[in-house]
């Protein structure tokens, strides 16, 4: 086959030059002239443009990666002090219930009402914005050591928010605290 390949190039080869003997001067420079701009072209598109492109895109790129990495070590300093909780005594059930209660109040306000139930906390939502029941979610999780355990919530379009029921455990609404 590689003979083959061979014989087909040299075929090629002596036809192409053949027909480059028969062009005029003036022929023969156009097409020069032609071959170089496509060649200069395809080196643009194909080498030094995108190169390009990723260096217009770096900076921003930088500053992403910076902003996602503060996030990450912000993040990991937070897991670290939880982590440093961990050997600490367990809320009790009024402690947890009063740092729900404020977290509650400070940043949903009268979006949301609170009720206990047993050893689960049961929270009311009325088109509570996104960034706000994050927040909530964060303190509660930290200050009152609760997670979600169920939720049915649906986000309502006017007023914009999550509606619906969030429950929410923890050691500190435990039996026997």
């Amino acid at each position: 086959m590689n003979d083959n390949v061979r014989h087909r190039y040299n075929a090629l080869r002596q036809s192409l030059a053949g027909t480059w003997g028969r062009l005029a001067a003036r022929e023969r420079l156009a097409v020069g002239l032609a071959g170089t701009v496509l060649g200069l072209a395809l080196v643009w598109w194909l080498g030094l443009s995108p190169a390009l492109a990723t260096l217009r895109q770096a900076p921003m790129a930088h500053r992403q990666l910076d902003a996602q990495l503060a996030h990450m070590r912000a993040m990991a300093a937070q897991a670290q002090a939880l982590r440093g909780q961990g050997g600490t005594q367990p809320l009790g059930r009024e402690a947890a219930q009063r740092a729900m209660e404020q977290a509650t109040r400070e940043v949903l306000g009268q979006a949301a009402q609170s009720t206990l139930q047993g050893e689960q906390a049961v929270i009311a939502l009325n088109a509570v914005a996104p960034d706000a029941l994050a927040r909530w979610l964060e303190q509660v999780r930290i200050n009152a050591r609760l997670v979600p355990a169920q939720a049915d919530l649906q986000f309502t379009a006017s007023p914009p928010g999550w509606t619906g029921q969030l429950v929410l455990a923890g050691p500190g609404l435990g039996a026997g605290n």
